[in-house]
């Protein structure tokens, strides 16, 4: 898999369903995924407590769980600056 164009620093759990993220070209901004329906391996991430399992993977530059699940940086930089604009 290619390299992301942009990579996740640090993420801040801030709700019980939503992250700020930090990117490596110093973009800062908050995801909410309080609507998600969450489905297949994202299933546990409906529980306010797994979703705070949240951790930075430093290889792969996203957030990932205990259970293997991802989601893909440049998806959620693109969340990140559309709640930006939305502002």
């Amino acid at each position: 898999m290619p390299p992301s164009a942009y990579t996740i620093t640090s993420a801040k759990v801030i709700g019980s369903h939503k992250l700020e993220l930090t990117f490596s070209d110093g973009t800062v901004g908050v995801v909410d995924f309080s609507v998600e329906d969450w489905t297949g391996i994202f299933t546990p991430l409906a529980d306010p407590a797994y979703f705070a399992s949240v951790s930075v993977d430093p290889e792969m530059g996203t957030v990932v769980w205990p259970n293997g699940a991802d989601m893909a940086p440049d998806a959620l930089y693109d969340d990140v600056k559309a709640a930006a604009g939305a502002a």
